[in-house]
């Protein structure tokens, strides 16, 4: 019973843990002018390049109905636009514009010192356990 009292405790705790990491980023991004999942799909737009619409949303976890309505948000600020696939004309790829690489240059140094300064509560040992120990979990998920 301990073992089920133990998990049960683990899963409290990352659940709390996962919303207190999410107000920070709330309130972090609203500053620019921006939610969590347009921040989302800037950040993996300037990380990775250009995206088939239909994959960001399995890149930045959001339900595929939501995605188009977070690129029209973006498209409608100036960060984002759509562009046809040439290699195959049925792909629409969302594509950071220079005004959104801009804002993303400027703004990305200040979230990451957020979140650095957030997890500054953990040694660099407990940090990377907790990496290894997530990604063993979200693998164990995938499998089932």
């Amino acid at each position: 019973m301990e073992r089920t009292t133990e998990s049960l405790n683990a899963f409290i705790g990352l659940n709390r843990t996962t919303d207190h990491l999410e107000q920070i980023v709330r309130k972090d991004v609203q500053r620019y002018g921006l939610n969590v999942t347009e921040f989302a799909v800037l950040e993996l737009l300037y990380s990775k390049g250009e995206q088939p619409i239909q994959k960001i949303g399995e890149r930045v976890l959001i339900a595929s109905s939501s995605i188009t309505y977070v690129v029209d948000k973006l498209v409608e600020k100036g960060y984002v636009e759509r562009r046809r696939d040439q290699q195959d004309k049925r792909v629409t790829k969302a594509v950071i514009t220079e005004q959104g690489h801009k804002m993303m240059a400027s703004i990305f140094p200040e979230h990451a010192e957020t979140l650095t300064s957030t997890f500054s509560v953990l040694t660099d040992e407990e940090l990377e356990i907790l990496q290894r120990a997530l990604k063993k979990l979200s693998a164990q998920s995938t499998e089932d």
